[in-house]
């Protein structure tokens, strides 16, 4: 059975892994994209996404929290000081990976993982407003209600541009 077995191990020891995904992580806080390959890029989502998460609360205890996961005082300032502000209103999902061409040398699977606020390709047509989600329908009615007062509002000044016309077809 392969109970509590979720971790991808990356072939690497414990040691190893939690050495390389701290600088991964490193990497993506200063340089906002990195390029790696899948997998990797799928194990650095889990492993910065909560850091992310507790810089939006800045306090002493978060701070060394997060310190102690990523052992680079410059990415934690960065991390709490410009990414937290950008990501203060997200509710998760923080990272995007979009694959790549497999590699040359192995045909590995590639990837670059980014930090969605970041992004100034998809970040123009993203709306910042937040949505109110809600259970029982009552939104439908307001919309309806907006759309009623929209249709009277132009049906007068349709009616006032046809009068002038059909005047002047009854001169002639």
């Amino acid at each position: 059975m392969r109970h509590g077995k979720k971790v991808n191990h990356l072939g690497r020891t414990d040691s190893h892994r939690k050495a390389m995904l701290a600088n991964m992580a490193t990497s993506l806080i200063k340089h906002k994209r990195i390029t790696t390959t899948l997998a990797k890029a799928k194990a650095l989502r889990q492993y910065v996404e909560p850091l992310i998460t507790k810089s939006k609360n800045d306090t002493t205890h978060s701070r060394r929290t997060v310190f102690s996961y990523l052992k680079d005082k410059e990415a934690v300032s960065i991390l709490f000081r410009e990414i937290s502000e950008k990501v203060a209103n997200r509710p998760g999902g923080y990272t995007r990976i979009i694959k790549l061409e497999n590699r040359l040398g192995d045909n590995a699977e590639m990837a670059f993982i980014e930090l969605v606020d970041y992004n100034e390709v998809y970040g123009k047509t993203a709306k910042t407003e937040k949505k109110a989600t809600r259970r029982r329908g009552g939104k439908k009615k307001a919309t309806a209600e907006a759309a009623t007062e929209e249709v009277k509002a132009e049906a007068p000044a349709a009616t006032e541009e046809a009068a002038p016309a059909t005047e002047e077809k009854k001169e002639d």
